[in-house]
């Protein structure tokens, strides 16, 4: 009995691969950060499917809501740092570019 479908064919077919310790290791993590099982990752990877790092997105809603404080603070105290939040405000919004293109080229 299949556990899931790809389409209308049934995932019915098994293949078992030797591994290290550290090997298994770091594909059950890659898993995990993806939020996928082993064989959905050993999947997309071998077929050539995105994989997008649950962390990433996590990361990058997390930089826009800093980006967002350092803005209010920016606006709250008159602009009196303007230079500084300016450019950390420059450094969040490439870092979160890169993240989101690093995302869309997997």
């Amino acid at each position: 009995m299949p556990f899931e479908k790809r389409g209308d064919e049934p995932l019915d077919a098994v293949i078992n691969v030797r591994l290290t310790k550290a090997e298994k290791a770091r594909l059950l993590e890659d898993a995990d950060l993806a939020a996928l099982s082993m064989s959905e990752l050993v999947r997309r990877r071998y077929f050539g499917r995105p994989i997008l790092a649950n962390a990433d997105q996590a990361m990058i809603r997390e930089l826009r809501r800093l980006g967002g404080l350092l803005k209010h603070l920016h606006n709250e105290t008159g602009g009196v740092l303007h230079r500084d939040t300016a450019s950390v405000l420059a450094a969040l919004k490439a870092y979160i570019e890169r993240l989101s293109h690093d995302r869309q080229k997997d």
